[in-house]
């Protein structure tokens, strides 16, 4: 192996292929939507 495939088959990018756990995914993506919805709102914005 060359240099250059040894340390593509190391790195990651992240992604879709990434096993983990989507609970968590899924929770904070509706944590975050909550938060900018209160700050809409405070700031007056809607």
């Amino acid at each position: 192996m060359t240099a250059t495939s040894l340390i593509a088959a190391r790195v990651r990018t992240g992604g879709p292929q990434d096993d983990g756990p989507q609970i968590v995914e899924h929770v904070m993506g509706w944590v975050l939507v909550a938060v900018v919805a209160m700050l809409v709102t405070r700031l007056g914005l809607l």
